[in-house]
């Protein structure tokens, strides 16, 4: 089934200082996700394979999978991306195939802390050989998001005290790459 959010993507030396504005501002800390993501060549769009283990805040770890494929344009600042996400069960041997029909663009290897307020999803990223940043997602109800939820977006970004000039206009693989 077809998703969009409202995602925006910002360089920010001080995650630390970031996540405790966040916690004030009343967000849920959902815990630390590490990810690998496995970037295939894809005509149109974007497909990934992310392999995530998710040290939940009660102490459990959790492991899975999914197949990831979107569109979005690049550019700075907000930006709209319908997406599409299947939970994959083996990992590996999907990987294996994947790998194989479409080729490998890259690996994107993250550490993230998730934490969630209202319908934005806040991730603190530390991205290996690119550096540290913060990825705002407003989740959208419809296919197209609403005023209320750009709005949203928006508000969240202010409170942060993002640098707009610090917004990154692509994809991390694009970075990678």
């Amino acid at each position: 089934m077809l998703a969009a959010n409202v995602e925006s993507k910002t360089r920010c030396p001080d995650l630390e200082t970031v996540a405790r504005l966040v916690f004030t501002l009343g967000a849920r800390y959902e815990g630390r996700l590490e990810q690998v993501d496995t970037y295939l060549r894809v005509p149109r769009g974007r497909l990934k394979l992310r392999e995530i283990s998710h040290h939940a805040p009660d102490g459990q770890v959790y492991a899975s999978t999914e197949l990831i494929r979107y569109e979005r344009p690049d550019g700075k600042g907000a930006r709209v991306s319908a997406y599409e996400r299947t939970a994959v069960d083996d990992g590996e041997s999907s990987r294996r195939r994947l790998e194989a029909a479409h080729g490998v663009r890259g690996r994107v290897r993250k550490q993230r802390e998730l934490w969630i307020l209202d319908s934005t999803r806040i991730h603190l990223d530390a991205v290996e050989g690119l550096g540290t940043f913060v990825e705002l997602e407003t989740v959208c109800a419809e296919t197209e998001p609403s005023v209320d939820e750009r709005l949203e977006h928006e508000r969240l970004w202010s409170a942060l005290g993002l640098d707009r000039r610090a917004t990154v206009d692509c994809s991390y693989i694009d970075l990678v790459a």
